[in-house]
């Protein structure tokens, strides 16, 4: 019997030890971090991990205390949400085309200081970096953009932590080149506007999660079937028409894009359905913008048309409004109701509940909709919205702080739970419960203790035992 426990104890440790090694295999992916002080300052001088070796939570708290011992307190974190060291391989100019580098900024801001790089950091530590920075100079992190940094009027003696999110990914309208090469823009005005305040700085460049990059291959050694799987998978995407733009005293302040804008109203027992993209997006297309307005706290894009479902005056209007948010600490735009104004006649959906984004970002959903899965409400059950449905596909909008003519990085409607990890997860958990009671079955077994003799007497066993 004590054999057989010593198995069960074996057999539930190898499994422990097989579910751990699975959990640190997905959590042991690698993302570079670089840091670097502003000019006429140092970082300390740390010791490089050796080659191979990823660097943990610890050894990356280590080394940021040692880097930072006497470097300025004021940190600027730059926080991008994928890296890789292949993006600096591929993207970085490394074989002698720098013209064609898209992180000059970056590389002019190493040049001129002193530096950290460790081009292997654990995902896990990474995630933690804003946290082991605020422990250097117990200050809570603020999140910025540079329009906001100019605004404000730093201290060189008062210790503070800005963060500043960059995207990795611009969709289908942006490649990863162009994002990263705005990404150091970025980089570029905030160090500036750093220098134009004479405030000393530490700035950290690290990212959440691995990137992957796909290697260039030269088609001229590849075979000729190999050349054709290369030009298949590097085919160029359909073109994409630009977003709308409406602007306010020359400069752009509401940016507007959707594959589709369905309008559907209930008639003689049947929906008859509209789409207004045709006429709003697209080259030598130039829609009705009148009535529309904006501010800083207050935009209102108005899209008019003629003769949409009988209809001889038809507008779609989006009211959005920026707010401050005491709980969260920063500025919040919500899109508070979405109107259709046909022939003198309104109808209301509420949309604030579902609709916001940070007011520095763009909000952007695959499908916005009043029906299946409602982002849109009539706004009174006696509304004239109870007899339209709308439905936007593709759906994106900024509608403050917009610079240029690009989208801001986008606040994204899907959640983090999907269906589909709420199925992993319950299925995780069936097959632990089951693990879990084999387990304690193996463990309940008992073997005899009590054996007949053949040569001696029969073995009485009570029936009460």
């Amino acid at each position: 019997m004590a054999a057989l426990r010593k198995v069960s104890g074996y057999t539930g440790m190898i499994l422990f030890c097989f579910l751990c090694a699975i959990a640190t295999a997905k959590s042991e992916e690698q993302v570079p971090l670089v840091a670097w002080a502003s000019d006429g300052c140092a970082l300390s001088p740390v010791n490089a991990p050796s080659a191979g070796h990823t660097v943990s939570v610890e050894e990356l708290e280590s080394h940021l205390n040692t880097a930072l011992s006497t470097a300025p307190r004021n940190l600027l974190l730059f926080l991008q949400d994928k890296l890789s060291v292949d993006d600096f391989t591929l993207y970085g100019g490394v074989f002698g085309n720098k013209q064609d580098s898209v992180f000059q900024k970056l590389e002019a801001a190493l040049l001129s200081s002193s530096s950290l790089w460790l081009p292997s950091v654990s995902s896990s530590a990474t995630a933690l970096v804003s946290t082991l920075l605020q422990n250097q100079i117990y200050a809570a992190p603020l999140y910025m953009n540079p329009d906001t940094l100019a605004q404000l009027r730093l201290n060189a003696s008062v210790a503070a932590l800005l963060v500043f999110r960059l995207p990795y990914s611009g969709g289908d309208m942006m490649s990863t080149k162009e994002v990263l090469s705005g990404n150091d823009e970025v980089i570029g005005q905030v160090l500036s506007i750093m220098k134009a305040q004479s405030v000393p700085y530490t700035a950290v460049f690290t990212s959440l999660w691995p990137s992957r990059v796909i290697e260039e291959v030269s088609p001229a050694v590849q075979s000729v079937w190999s050349r054709s799987l290369l030009q298949s998978r590097r085919e160029e995407p359909t073109a994409t028409n630009p977003p709308l733009e409406f602007k306010e005293k020359g400069s752009t302040c509401i940016l507007l894009w959707a594959e589709k804008l369905v309008v559907s109203q209930y008639r003689s027992g049947k929906w008859e359905r509209h789409d207004l993209a045709p006429t709003t997006f697209g080259e030598g297309v130039e829609p009705n913008l009148s009535g529309s307005s904006c501010n800083e706290t207050h935009s209102r894009l108005v899209l008019n048309y003629k003769d949409v479902l009988n209809y001889h005056s038809f507008k779609l209007i989006f009211v959005m409004n920026r707010r401050h948010y005491k709980v969260s600490a920063r500025h919040w735009f919500t899109m508070d109701l979405v109107h259709l104004e046909y022939d003198g006649k309104t109808a209301t959906f509420n949309a604030s509940r579902y609709i916001y984004a940070p007011a520095e970002y763009s909000y952007r959903c695959e499908s916005v909709s009043s029906s299946r899965y409602p982002q849109l409400s009539p706004h009174s059950d006696k509304d004239n919205a109870n007899d339209w449905q709308i439905s936007f596909d593709d759906f994106q909008i900024q509608g403050f702080n917009v610079a240029g003519k690009d989208f801001s990085y986008a606040s994204d409607c899907a959640s983090f739970f999907t269906p589909g990890i709420w199925m992993g997860l319950v299925t995780s958990l069936l097959m632990v419960l089951v693990l879990t009671y084999g387990l304690h079955m193996i463990m309940q077994l008992r073997t005899m203790d009590r054996f007949d003799d053949p040569k001696g007497p029969a073995i009485s066993v009570p029936q009460t035992e």
